[in-house]
């Protein structure tokens, strides 16, 4: 079968290698859609912990496909359904798999991060996957590439469920870029009153304004503080969505939230330097509520499929470009030109 393998820093090659032999309490899937996450890309420059030195790996975690084959044992599917897989596969008996948390679970098992994932023709899906319900039905009315984006969704659910976004509630997403444009997109779908987006990326900033944002905040230009303040009679902002990975971004959300704002720390900083300058005055005397989430659990990704699958947020304009598999290079090449959404592979 035809795949894009990992073979070191900056070394994805697409090439024939053997189709998986699945076991008989195992499942085949053909690839219909996968998409590429900003987590594919640190992987590509090996930016990954899970991915050291003299790994071959296929990555990717965002997947649509179709029930190949399945094993002997197997009687809860059938050959032919699509599924979306929720990515995350907890020990599924600590403390946190046990309480619906298997995305912190620590001895957890991920496609495309330490077994292998969606950007091959076909992938095999463990039995602890099939047991832990990680297989989530999609409707076949659903475009695939659409569906494929139930992983992003699911990672942003999880991020907002702490905010616990009101009706009314003003709300700011630092970053225009894929889940920047999700989170704008959840929030208005919970009601929020009005969306702000800053971003500095010119094409960013205009698809985000076409995409539903109330206002987009040129980071270039304006003041987002500034604007917040101007335009909410000085309260400042409920919610405070940190999107990118930027310390700047995360100080500055301290200042931004209004008195008793929740915050969510959605995007990591690099490894190497993961420290801010944190005003703890602002989060006591403002009573502040800071968050930050990692990944989803399979709980948030069935959750995230039953709005694909209703289609009450339409995610369609996110899709960018789509590549056949066998052009993953420049399906990569397209995924990091900061101009594209998201970028597809299809089989």
């Amino acid at each position: 079968m035809l795949a894009a393998v990992y073979h070191g820093p900056n070394d994805l090659r697409v090439e024939q290698i053997q189709r998986p032999v699945i076991k008989p309490d195992e499942i085949l899937l053909k690839m219909v859609c996968a998409s590429i996450c900003g987590t594919d890309l640190r992987i590509l420059h090996g930016n990954h912990r899970l991915y050291p030195a003299g790994t071959i790996r296929i990555p990717g975690h965002e997947l649509v496909g179709d029930i190949e084959e399945v094993g002997s044992e197997i009687k809860e599917v059938i050959i032919g359904q699509r599924f979306f897989i929720a990515p995350n596969i907890g020990c599924g008996h600590c403390r946190q798999c046990i309480a619906g948390f298997n995305n912190r679970c620590e001895n957890y098992t991920a496609f495309g991060i330490n077994i292998d994932g969606a950007f091959s023709e076909y992938v095999r899906i463990p039995a602890a996957c099939i047991r832990q319900g990680n297989l989530i039905p999609i409707g076949m009315d659903v475009d695939p590439a659409v569906a494929a984006l139930s992983e992003p969704l699911s990672c942003v659910l999880h991020g907002q469920k702490p905010l616990n976004i009101r009706p009314g509630d003003r709300v700011l997403v630092m970053g225009a870029g894929p889940i920047g444009i999700i989170h704008m997109l959840l929030a208005k779908l919970q009601g929020a009153a009005r969306v702000w987006v800053s971003d500095m990326i010119p094409d960013r900033i205009n698809q985000a304004l076409s995409l539903g944002a109330d206002r987009v905040i040129d980071l270039n230009t304006e003041d987002q503080n500034a604007v917040i303040l101007n335009e909410t009679n000085g309260q400042g902002a409920d919610v405070v969505i940190v999107a990118a990975p930027a310390h700047q971004a995360q100080e500055a959300a301290l200042q931004i939230a209004g008195i008793g704002g929740r915050i969510n720390f959605f995007g990591g900083l690099p490894k190497d330097r993961p420290i801010i300058n944190f005003d703890s005055n602002l989060v006591h005397y403002k009573e502040l509520l800071v968050t930050a989430t990692t990944a989803c659990s399979t709980q948030d990704c069935v959750e995230a499929s039953m709005i694909v699958n209703s289609k009450r947020i339409d995610l369609s304009p996110l899709v960018s470009a789509k590549y056949l598999l066998k052009d993953s290079i420049a399906a990569f090449a397209t995924a990091e030109n900061r101009k594209s959404l998201k970028v597809v592979i299809t089989n």
